[in-house]
C-alpha cells in the first residue's frame, strides 16, 4: 500500500501525464512540432555560419590592433 506522500506523488505524476497528452493532442503542438523539425537545420545552418563570420572578423581586428601596435600586442 502507497504512504500518503507516495499516492500524492502519483496523483500528480498522473495530471502532468494527462496533461502533456493533451497539449501533445493539440493541432498546434503538432504544427509546432513539424515547423521546428524542419527549420532546426537551418537554424543551426546560419548559427555555425555566423559563428565563422564573427570568428573572421576577430581575427581581422586583432590583425589591426598588431600592426597599428607595431607588433608589441598579443
Amino acid at each position: 500500500m502507497l504512504t500518503p506522500e507516495e499516492a500524492k506523488a502519483e496523483r500528480i505524476a498522473r495530471r502532468h501525464r494527462e496533461r502533456d497528452e493533451k497539449m501533445k493532442a493539440t493541432t498546434g503542438y503538432k504544427v509546432w512540432s513539424v515547423v521546428f523539425t524542419l527549420s532546426y537545420p537551418i537554424i543551426a545552418t546560419f548559427t555555425a555560419l555566423f559563428s565563422v563570420v564573427v570568428s573572421v572578423f576577430s581575427k581581422i581586428s586583432q590583425a589591426v590592433v598588431w600592426v597599428l601596435s607595431g607588433g608589441r600586442s598579443r
